[in-house]
Order: structure tokens, then sequence, then C-alpha cells
């Protein structure tokens, strides 16, 4: 028994990332300040927090086309995280987070954690490219004069139905 409560408080490093609406991006103290008071509300010790970037979501959550990210790493209890995700739930300001584990981690890999520019589109492969006009695409089996046309109605050579 006194083993099991010994564990339970054991601080394991984790690492969460928060989305926040596209309001947040012009308070983004507010947001930090708001993914710090969740975190430290149940027992979180902050290592590291920082605005991460303001980008354009895949899809719309919650009604918001833009969202804003605040980056966390911290220590806690492993019973305070379903404490947090149920406080992002709860949360109006919160669109959503997802926690990790951070062992691997020391303290200047955490602090060095930068988002990835965004890459443009770039051309397809003309491999990979859908035929533009009719004279691009290969020529039709009907075209191709080293081959015989084969008429619907004749078996193919080799059928069986001979």
């Amino acid at each position: 028994m006194a083993k099991a409560k010994a564990s339970e408080k054991s601080l394991a490093t984790y690492e969460a990332m928060f989305l926040f609406g596209a309001n947040a991006a012009t308070d983004a103290d507010g947001a930090v300040n708001t993914a710090k008071g969740i975190i430290e509300r149940h027992e979180g010790q902050i290592l590291v927090i920082k605005k991460w970037d303001e980008r354009k979501l895949a899809y719309e959550i919650k009604g918001n086309k833009r969202g804003t990210y605040v980056v966390a790493f911290f220590k806690a209890p492993g019973s305070a995280i379903t404490q947090i995700e149920r406080d992002v739930n709860l949360s109006e300001e919160v669109l959503r987070v997802i926690v990790l584990r951070a062992d691997h981690l020391n303290k200047d890999e955490m602090a060095a954690v930068e988002p990835q520019p965004i890459q443009p589109k770039e051309e397809r492969p003309s491999w990979d490219r859908p035929w533009e006009t009719a004279s691009d695409r290969p020529p039709r089996r009907e075209d191709r004069p080293d081959r015989p046309s084969r008429r619907r109605d004749e078996e193919p050579a080799g059928s069986g139905r001979e």
C-alpha cells in the first residue's frame, strides 16, 4: 500500500501541446498563462512554456479556422494528466491538448523547440501529373502501329476456346 502511494506521487516529465482559438494570437501571454494555470492547478511543475506558433488548421474546430499553439514541458504525477485533459475539455479557451511523456529530453532540448517552417506545395513531378492534353498522353493501343488491333468479339490467344 505504501509503495503504491509512493509511485503515484513520483513525477514524470511531460510535453503538452495546447491549441487555442484564433483570438489567442492577439493575447499570447494570456494563452500561455491559461496553459500554465491548468498545469499548476494539478501539481505540475513548469520547466519550459512558450507560444509555439499560430497556424491555419487542417479542418475547422469549434468554428475556428486558425489556431495558436502553446507548448509546455512540465513534471507532474501520472494521475494529473487525466485531470489536465478534463480541464481542457471544460475550458472554452482551449480547443485541444495532447500530452506526451518527454523523459528522453533534457532542458536544453526543451528550450530549443521551435516550429518548422511551412513548406510551400511543390509542383507534382511529371510522372505524377494527370495528362494535360490529348497530345501529351501516351498513344493508345489502337494508335500503335507495331501491334495489330484486336476485335472485341475475338477471344485472346490461349483462352482455351478453340
